[in-house]
């Protein structure tokens, strides 16, 4: 491994490009269209499945400045009154999906808080949102409460708040520790902030704090990477979550590369997968374990991630908020994805749908065995006894590909990625996909 400043991509194909890498879902959302919401609408008009696992995920979409890299719905431009208008829509919508027969009476292992930025919303803002939502959908009995942070956006008093109204999983969009490269990535804080706020933070003694840090940042060095993975070890979260950049079509870097304005910006994706590969060695060597592909937990303090656990192994989830994601009884279906429509529909007493589709058993049997798979590791009793399906058999040839390729092991009828399939898998899962879904785009 060579430390030099100057990361490059090794070849052509090894360069980052512009186009979605992260799989967070399957069939790809490209495939998803207004034809299937009869079908979600239907589905919600039916009672589902006590048993499975349930989930809430709340969308705030307000961030102080957009990153440059940031490929998400949010907006800077909003004043206190517009954030009022779009919170009580927020409220007003789980209302009125806690009266659907298929969410009835339903408790949520989870709930989670992303954003944008839900630490920008004020205190008075965030009591009323919390009173309401569990007025509608009790989460008292939930395992995980997560609250997404931007550093800048926290005060103490903020962060008691968050505390009384039971978050017990607070998750620090730090990404670096290095002004320079925070700046030039569009990030609103800078380090002095995540100083500040740290201390508060174990303090009030969170059951656990997450520290997100990105691989591959403009302007990211193997000297700047391992000060923001020391500083990050001196802090001693109970997680730590590491992702690796990548340029999504409609992020800022991702027009001035299309635009001919610049060079592509980004490290190529073997810089990208060596240094999270240092840093998950590193964190080992100071007591964490590997638990993800993007995540690693205190061995002497070993957090929960309920939210992600959940999701990859099939939970029901309602996502509110504009553009967000659900998936109910094998549907998936997305919120409208523009301010005003969104906003309206929910105004005028109505869910506010933009598009679905409805899952077969094949697909979502491939749905848990791709997000699986970014644990490192799959069990073949599992997927026999919810789908009565030998997963050796059934993706054989693939399995063996990445056997052959040095990226997958065997053990008891058990699969595991090797370190190195693992700092790549998101490259590695559509190989899984049903020749329908190959080669599609991910949006």
């Amino acid at each position: 491994m060579t430390d030099s400043k100057t990361p490059a991509p090794s070849t052509a194909t090894d360069s980052t490009g512009v186009g979605s890498v992260f799989v967070s879902n399957y069939p790809p959302y490209s495939f998803w269209g207004a034809e299937a919401l009869p079908q979600v609408r239907r589905t919600l008009d039916a009672p589902s499945d006590p048993d499975t696992p349930f989930g809430l995920y709340l969308h705030i979409p307000f961030c102080r400045k957009r990153c440059k890299f940031c490929y998400f719905r949010v907006y800077t431009d909003k004043d206190s009154k517009q954030v009022s208008r779009y919170l009580d829509a927020l409220a007003r919508e789980v209302e009125l999906y806690a009266a659907a027969p298929a969410l009835v009476g339903r408790r949520p292992q989870f709930v989670y808080f992303g954003g944008g930025t839900p630490s920008f919303i004020s205190v008075r803002h965030l009591e009323m949102l919390v009173g309401r939502i569990q007025a509608a959908i009790p989460w008292d009995g939930a395992a995980e409460f997560t609250f997404e942070c931007e550093p800048g956006t926290l005060t103490r008093s903020k962060l008691e708040a968050l505390r009384a109204i039971g978050v017990n999983r607070l998750s620090l969009g730090v990404e670096s520790f290095d002004d320079a490269i925070l700046a030039e990535n569009g990030r609103a804080h800078l380090r002095k902030e995540i100083d500040r706020v740290v201390p508060w933070i174990q303090t009030l003694d969170f059951e656990q704090l997450n520290l997100d840090l990105i691989a591959g940042m403009v302007g990211e060095t193997w000297d700047t990477w391992k000060a923001s993975v020391r500083r990050t070890l001196d802090i001693a979260p109970e997680s730590v979550t590491i992702y690796q950049m990548e340029l999504p079509f409609n992020t800022v870097y991702s027009g001035e590369v299309l635009r001919g304005e610049r060079q592509m910006p980004v490290a190529g994706w073997p810089m990208k997968q060596d240094w999270q590969a240092w840093a998950y060695q590193e964190m080992e060597a100071a007591g964490y374990k590997v638990s993800s592909a993007y995540t690693v937990v205190r061995q002497d303090r070993p957090g929960r991630f309920v939210y992600r656990d959940a999701i990859w192994h099939g939970a029901d989830m309602l996502g509110a908020g504009v553009a967000s994601f659900s998936h109910v009884a094998g549907v998936h279906f997305q919120n409208l994805s523009s301010w005003e429509p969104y906003l309206q529909k929910i105004e005028a007493g109505e869910l506010p749908l933009d598009r679905g589709f409805v899952t077969s058993e094949t697909d979502r049997l491939t749905r848990e065995m791709i997000l699986q798979l970014k644990l490192g590791r799959l069990s073949g009793d599992y997927f026999r006894g919810k789908f009565g399906v030998d997963i050796r058999e059934r993706f054989g040839e693939t399995f063996d590909r990445l056997r052959a390729e040095g990226l997958l092991a065997e053990e008891n009828g058990d699969l595991s990625l090797t370190r190195r399939g693992l700092v790549q898998v998101d490259h590695l899962l559509p190989r899984f996909y049903a020749p329908e879904y190959r080669d599609a785009r991910r949006a």
